[in-house]
């Protein structure tokens, strides 16, 4: 039950991102993780709520990932009074952590504008499951692939062992 509602509670939140960017063509937020790495997707969000705060297109095409991220902790910080719980560099990777995306969203979510429409939950839910693929399902398919490798390379060793201990000296 526990899962479910979590599950659910990401849905809301994942819906909420969606439409409150869906105005920025260079942001579309499918997961809590890689949609995030660029930094984009917080000032958006940021930007959505507040526009007097920033020059979106100043952000968006001037600066790097880092630059950026920092950009939108910095300003969450200073007008939203939200705290700095992440290093642009830990989010400005290949997979940032997904819990921590999700804590600092939602946070984002409890201090700006919370409504959500039916029709951007449905759009969510029609997303196709590959594209909010987690970090930890990618791993685990990555482990069970490297598992089954050095099972495979196991077993070969220990036959060769034995046809190398069984041929004739």
């Amino acid at each position: 039950m526990a899962g479910l509602q979590q599950t659910n509670s990401e849905m809301i939140l994942l819906s909420w991102v969606r439409q409150s960017t869906r105005k920025y063509p260079q942001v579309n937020v499918t997961n809590f993780t890689t949609s995030w790495s660029d930094g984009l997707a917080f000032n958006a969000l940021l930007h959505s709520h507040r526009p007097d705060l920033f020059d979106w297109n100043a952000v968006a095409s001037q600066q790097s990932p880092v630059q950026r991220l920092d950009h939108a902790f910095s300003i969450a910080r200073q007008h939203l009074g939200i705290e700095k719980l992440l290093d642009p560099e830990d989010v400005a990777t290949a997979y940032p952590d997904k819990k921590s995306i999700l804590m600092y969203v939602t946070s984002l979510f409890q201090a700006l504008p919370q409504q959500v429409t039916m029709e951007a939950i449905r759009e969510v839910e029609m997303l196709p499951r590959h594209t909010r693929i987690t970090r930890e399902e990618h791993v685990e398919v990555h482990e069970q692939h490297f598992s089954q490798e050095v099972s495979f390379t196991f077993l070969l060793s220990s036959c060769c062992s034995k046809v190398v201990v069984c041929l004739p000296t």
